[in-house]
């Protein structure tokens, strides 16, 4: 079997970071630089026009600047010591629950996952509330990152999501899937997915042994309440982007003439809810924060170890991502799935290591809509039945939040957490990555049932 050219130089690009990492022992923002360079290369004489095109598509990315954002809001609400306030009537709700932070976030990233059908979404909105606790509750900052961004998958494993509808809207899936039957069998297989991390994160909880809050040492709600409720109105932050962005509001506003759907379709969750939630942490902490510039500079000084590593990381990332959809890596994928003639348990196997390699370097979307197709295809054509090939390739996609080193979700959390991203990697490739992979080679197999009907 011949492999493309974009193939080897997908496979070059894993090698090398791996490589400068694990064996060279440099950092990881380094070695996204190399895999950069390295991955032009494959081009030839194109090498130059494809390394200023993949720089360009990776230094105006939207989630570059939603991470950098999501880094000031961390810290702004850590510095002012909002979050502990928050904290406090939240430990007084589920204090006395060993963990409690942790189940709060697995189960709120699948209820938003069902709204926003968003990885990076998902966990910027329930990340920026769940990981400071996490971290003020006995977890360490590189662990409630990975629960985080190891939950992100959740926006692609619920339905609706925009990676379902662009599955359906493929000619050979429609002809065969119907919206209702994938909307249902994909639930039932999101449910074994959040079955899963609550698992996972029963295990972290006994694993690191994490207590419950004594209480003595937790507030009454009441008590809470009064010390701290000017904490909540942080939540405006994240309720009105949601509210604008999805629901029956959305679709009101979008009716009218003078914001339009296109309006509101320019609005970006990860962008507004840390801008949001950074300008009312300001306000509400008026009298703590710095007046003068000299103070301000003084203030924001310790986060910018933050700021530099994950913009690197995820500049370079995107960027070689780009270069690696220049060089028709979706068209070549494509070709090497349609090429296999084996039998359904290891096509669904290599499929499924495909789809997740492919959703390394690129998002759920750009993996299904550059080669679902001919993964739905190829998992028919060797018998699996349309409504569960369609469920297995979206829960294998879901695994890009958790796929360093190019997962977004991965960079917002350990820029809320300000943890070390790299400490991440192996966490989220062993607890999340495979298993869920194996879940949806489970579900493409029928060994886990999906069908009610």
């Amino acid at each position: 079997m011949k492999l493309g050219i974009s193939i080897w130089a997908l496979l070059v690009y894993i090698l090398i970071i791996i490589a400068w990492v694990v064996i060279v022992k440099r950092n990881i923002g380094e070695a996204m630089i190399l895999g950069y360079f390295v991955t032009a290369l494959f081009g030839g004489t194109e090498a130059f026009k494809l390394l200023w095109d993949g720089f360009i598509f990776g230094a105006t990315h939207e989630v570059l600047f939603a991470a950098m954002f999501f880094v000031l809001m961390a810290y702004l609400i850590e510095k002012t010591k909002l979050i502990n306030k928050l904290i406090n009537i939240l430990n007084a709700m589920v204090g006395r629950l060993p963990g409690g932070p942790a189940y709060v976030d697995t189960i709120a990233s699948a209820i938003f996952g069902m709204i926003s059908g968003s990885g990076s979404g998902n966990t910027a909105t329930v990340g920026a509330i769940t990981i400071p606790w996490m971290n003020k509750t006995g977890w360490k900052k590189e662990t409630s990152a990975t629960i985080a961004a190891g939950n992100a998958g959740m926006g692609i494993s619920f339905p609706p999501n925009s990676s379902m509808f662009i599955l359906l809207g493929a000619a050979p899936v429609s002809a065969l899937v119907t919206e209702g039957n994938l909307y249902v069998a994909l639930f039932v297989a999101g449910i074994y997915t959040l079955i899963y991390r609550l698992i996972i994160v029963w295990w972290f909880t006994k694993r690191d042994k994490v207590k419950a809050i004594p209480s003595e040492n937790l507030d009454g709600f009441v008590i809470a309440f009064k010390k701290g409720w000017q904490s909540l109105l942080i939540f405006i932050g994240i309720i009105v982007p949601v509210l604008i962005t999805i629901g029956p509001l959305s679709e009101f506003l979008a009716q009218l003439n003078r914001i339009g759907e296109d309006a509101i379709g320019s609005i970006s969750i990860i962008i507004w809810v840390p801008v949001l939630i950074s300008i009312i942490t300001i306000l509400v902490s008026w009298d703590t924060i710095p007046k003068t510039f000299g103070e301000w500079f003084s203030f924001l000084e310790g986060s910018t170890k933050s700021f530099s590593v994950i913009g690197v990381i995820l500049l370079f990332s995107f960027s070689a991502s780009e270069i690696l959809k220049q060089l028709q890596l979706p068209e070549e994928l494509g070709v090497l799935m349609s090429s296999m003639d084996l039998g359904p348990w290891v096509v669904a196997l290599l499929v499924g290591i495909l789809i997740i390699i492919v959703a390394t370097p690129l998002t759920a979307t750009a993996t299904v809509t550059a080669i679902g197709t001919v993964a739905f295809s190829t998992l028919v054509a060797a018998g699996i039945d349309p409504v569960v090939a369609a469920v297995a390739i979206l829960i294998f996609s879901s695994t890009e939040g958790a796929s360093p080193p190019g997962g977004a979700p991965i960079f917002i959390a350990s820029g809320i957490a300000r943890a070390d991203p790299i400490k991440t990697f192996v966490p989220l490739i062993c607890y999340y990555v495979i298993p869920i992979g194996l879940l949806g080679w489970l579900v493409a197999t029928e060994l886990l049932p999906i069908m009610l009907f």
